[in-house]
């Protein structure tokens, strides 16, 4: 059973898998067209943060990140490497959507790279409903961006 929590940001495990996160994103694209949050960011008032917990193991997490009362967007999904593959993608994403909808947010976005790289979380995301948009937010176009949206 993977129970998913509100986090503190505080626990060396979630520090680890967010600085993994930012070190593959840095390895994989010019830092111009890197838009993870680092740590910090992550702990900004407008986001909501949860990880994903199975017998004591850190599985991945999620955020959300308020724009205005009803848009928001999807950042920092991060599945550990010992996870992947067993739903723990989807069980963060479900959550996360569940509780937008609860809170009043009508669209979902996000953005994800155009590198190869990047193919299993856009179709993680087209299969469950998001297509591709343009810019949102402050985003500005670049080729190395694939933008998404969802309305809930």
């Amino acid at each position: 059973m993977i129970n998913i929590i509100r986090d503190p940001l505080t626990s060396q495990a979630i520090q680890d898998l967010l600085n993994e996160h930012l070190a593959d994103m840095y390895a994989t694209s010019p830092p111009e067209s890197v838009h993870a949050l680092d740590l910090e960011r992550l702990k900004a008032p407008d986001i909501v943060f949860w990880s994903a917990w199975q017998d004591g193991q850190l599985l991945g997490c999620i955020a959300l990140k308020r724009h205005a009362a009803a848009i928001a967007e999807i950042k920092s999904m991060r599945t550990a490497r010992v996870a992947r593959g067993k739903g723990v993608a989807k069980a963060l994403l479900a959550h996360l959507e569940q509780f937008a909808k609860a809170e009043g947010v009508t669209a979902l976005y996000l953005e994800t790279g155009a590198e190869p790289y990047f193919a299993p979380a856009r179709q993680l995301y087209q299969q469950h409903g998001y297509l591709q948009c343009g810019p949102f937010a402050d985003y500005q176009p670049d080729p190395l961006s694939v933008f998404m949206q969802k309305a809930l």
